[in-house]
């Protein structure tokens, strides 16, 4: 088995490498690509170094059997005949095919066979906020279909990649100083501060990165469901929270809501409020499942309950949904 990592120096890049050794995935080879800024560049993974190749149009694809792609919709798309021309599975991180009718958009968890169909050898990753959330729906679903969603996001920092994440960080301690603050990977001084827009605006008013929401619930899920959201950034440095409002055709009560969740795969009910227990960010960055508490009726609607779920993005939101994918890949014989 060999792998590729494309866009191995970026956050999620990196995580790709944690991530790969943590669940000692079946490689024999693993290769790294990059920009001319982070060709030559070396890593060290299960005791060797590695280095940085730099992404070119050439044949260094052949051979590979999985490449993981995190470097941006512009070079995905740019490379991705590159990439799948000698048969590699193209697991992709970014935007570019996410909607692409010939593109299988998976969470294993939820929609695993889906990847088993893949005309042009390419398999989309959700956006990080999508994957957190329809991996607690998916049980909720199987209880009685989810009609409506609204939901407000609450994205950290390392949602906009590493440098962002130190930018946060800086800021911080600009305020703090009283030096002037350095504003580059948001509209705005994220520090002390919320902003309510992540990705660009469209016309009705959302922006693309809530657009995601809508379109890829309904493409994974096989569902008519129709998804309000809200994202914001806020300044917390990894993990993203969800506040979750789903109305479903029967009432759910509280008690089989909780139930569900707190058996479903790569979920944690974490729901005591008399004791001030339910997700938090900060302390629940580096972990693989979604946590989920206050699981509540909806006052507003008989048919509603209203939840919150936290997930580190950078790993369930990325690296660890298209490893996982690879290994369902694995386990049914689709792949060597």
């Amino acid at each position: 088995m060999k792998v590729a990592i494309v866009g191995a120096s970026g956050a999620v890049g990196q995580e790709f490498l944690r991530v790969l050794e943590e669940r000692n995935f079946p490689l024999d080879e693993l290769v790294l690509f990059g920009s001319e800024r982070s060709a030559g560049k070396k890593y060290t993974f299960r005791g060797k170094e590695l280095e940085v190749k730099l992404l070119q149009h050439n044949d260094d694809f052949k051979g590979v059997d999985i490449a993981f792609t995190s470097a941006g919709a512009g070079v995905s798309k740019e490379f991705a005949a590159d990439i799948t021309k000698y048969g590699a599975v193209m697991i992709d991180n970014s935007s570019a095919f996410r909607m692409d009718e010939d593109v299988p958009l998976v969470v294993p968890e939820c929609n695993g066979d889906d990847a088993l169909n893949r005309p042009r050898g390419i398999i989309a990753n959700p956006n990080c906020t999508t994957i957190m959330m329809v991996v607690v729906l998916k049980p909720l679903e199987e209880l009685s279909h989810i009609k409506r969603i609204h939901i407000a996001s609450y994205q950290a920092a390392s949602g906009a990649g590493a440098a962002a994440m130190d930018e946060l960080e800086t800021q911080y301690r600009q305020v703090l100083n009283g030096e002037e603050v350095t504003v580059n990977k948001f509209a705005y001084q994220l520090a002390y501060n919320v902003i309510p827009q992540i990705d660009v605006f469209q016309d009705n008013g959302y922006t693309k990165e809530e657009m995601k929401m809508f379109k890829e619930t309904q493409k994974i899920m096989h569902s008519d469901v129709q998804c309000s959201a809200m994202c914001v950034r806020v300044p917390a440095l990894r993990s993203h929270s969800e506040a979750v409002w789903i109305e479903t055709e029967r009432p759910l009560s509280v008690e089989e809501a909780q139930k569900a969740i707190a058996n479903a795969e790569g979920v944690q009910l974490m729901d005591d409020p008399a004791n001030k227990v339910y997700p938090m960010p900060l302390f629940l960055a580096g972990k693989d499942d979604v946590y989920v508490g206050r699981v509540r009726k909806d006052l507003a609607n008989e048919n509603g309950l209203t939840f919150w779920l936290v997930g580190d993005q950078i790993k369930k939101g990325a690296a660890l949904n298209a490893v996982q994918i690879a290994e369902y890949l694995i386990k049914v014989g689709n792949i060597k």
